[in-house]
């Protein structure tokens, strides 16, 4: 092999002959060191050879661009010494970019791992709220307000000193925070707020954030920055009060008086969806929802979404068909509101409020409305799991649970009876089946 010292005009007027495939330029300065050239291509590069173990080895040092000579000769040197060494330089230049790259992967990690140690707690809780398969939607639906952002335009009518736009939901301000930022102290100073501004909310809250902060703590991923005191118990204990079950309900000598001014209402379908809130015991929102479409006259049945199992069918008893029947059909919705985005009732409690007021009647609201229908039944006497069934509350024992399947006919022939007891009390005669109209009865 010829050899000449590399200078900067050689390399540039150095090319490879037509009709070979590759034609080296060898330096005189540094053994193993030539310019490399290939047909019809002005990029030249160095590249060092040499013999490791008795066979032949050449590496790319790089383009002549980019390397100088005095560099290259610097590089050819340096793996010749590893070759007089017994290292091969293909394993060497191998182990150093694994190292590089297993440094440029440690870095990555940091940094992904500070910017999930600061990424705000409502991204593992929306992570949370994804794995629970098994959550039913309503459940779903109480988790995800508790994470709303609020801000949303307002459906339903206004409390005084209310804006019009939704109110965040309560776990927002923790939420906004990282999950190294939520320990006791912060956990304790946001339940004193909460529970001054909405005490019952707060408490189910507390519950479903101690829920998913354990969930965290079994996840690697999350477990590292997680408290596991924030929601110690003795928190709830010190912060929020020992809760107190609710107890309005309509006595049967209130009855008459409950009657008389909701059926006065100037608004009918106010009028029969609060007399059908107390007669059949339902939720507020599965009262509201119910559609025309759910109403069966033929064979005196009534379809309700029921919020835990999805729906229910209860009977449609005689006063209660005749209340439906004499509403308007302005849509798909038996309680209909022309001036409600969703054409259905949002909000009949200002107006049963009135009522009450106007009857001199004490505070009741409208789930006390369904309370009052399961302490009425037993007036008649009427079975515990009849009343359950008919409310769409769960069984509260093994037999009910296990091995109480009522037919609609027999729920219809208790439910008559409860509603005519609570008619008599009234001072309402309870129309004959298939009849439209009720009226007051004179006595």
């Amino acid at each position: 092999m010829a050899r000449n010292k590399l200078t900067a005009g050689r390399i540039r007027e150095f090319e490879c002959p037509t009709g070979t495939a590759q034609a080296f330029l060898w330096d005189t300065e540094a053994p193993g060191l030539a310019v490399r050239a290939t047909p019809g291509s002005e990029a030249r590069g160095f590249i060092f050879q040499s013999r490791l173990n008795g066979k032949a080895l050449r590496l790319t040092i790089g383009n002549v661009r980019a390397w100088g000579i005095d560099a290259a000769r610097a590089e050819a040197r340096r793996l010749q010494t590893l070759i007089d060494q017994g290292i091969d330089p293909r394993q060497e230049r191998a182990d150093r970019r694994a190292a590089i790259e297993a440094k440029a992967l440690a870095v990555e990690a940091a940094r992904n791992e500070a910017e999930r140690v600061e990424a705000p707690a409502l991204e593992a809780w929306n992570v949370y709220l994804a794995s629970r398969p098994k959550w039913s939607p309503r459940t779903l639906l109480d988790h995800q307000r508790l994470s709303d952002p609020g801000g949303k335009p307002k459906t339903r009518c206004r409390k005084a000193g209310e804006g019009d736009t939704t109110q965040p939901g309560a776990l927002i301000p923790l939420l906004n925070r990282p999950l190294a930022q939520i320990d006791g102290d912060t956990v304790r100073a946001w339940l004193q707020v909460e529970v001054a501004r909405r005490p019952t909310q707060a408490r189910n809250a507390f519950v479903r954030l101690r829920a998913f902060l354990n969930w965290c703590s079994d996840r690697p991923e999350y477990q590292a920055p997680i408290d596991g005191k924030a929601c110690a118990s003795r928190l709830a204990n010190d912060e929020m009060e020992k809760p107190t079950p609710k107890d309005d309900c309509l006595q049967h000598e209130m009855l008459a008086l409950w009657f008389e001014h909701v059926r006065q209402l100037a608004n009918p379908v106010h009028s029969a969806y609060l007399q059908t809130a107390l007669l059949t015991g339902a939720r507020r929102k599965e009262v509201a929802s119910i559609a025309w479409a759910d109403v069966d006259f033929q064979w005196k049945s009534l379809t309700i979404k029921d919020k835990v199992e999805g729906q229910r069918i209860i009977p449609l008893t005689p006063y209660g068909a005749a209340l439906l029947a004499a509403l308007p059909r302005r849509d798909e919705w038996v309680f209909s509101s022309p001036t409600a985005e969703s054409g259905r009732l949002q909000e009949p409690r200002s107006v049963h409020n009135e009522a009450l007021a106007a009857a001199g009647l004490p505070a009741l609201s409208l789930h006390g409305l369904r309370r009052s229908f399961g302490t009425l039944a037993e007036w008649v006497e009427c079975p515990v799991g009849v009343v359950a069934q008919i409310q769409g509350r769960k069984p509260s024992a093994t037999a009910e649970k296990h091995y109480r399947r009522r037919p609609l006919d027999l729920l219809r022939m208790w439910h008559i009876k409860i509603e005519a007891w609570i008619l008599e009390q009234a001072g309402i005669e309870q129309p004959a089946e298939g009849a439209t109209t009720v009226r007051r009865a004179i006595k």
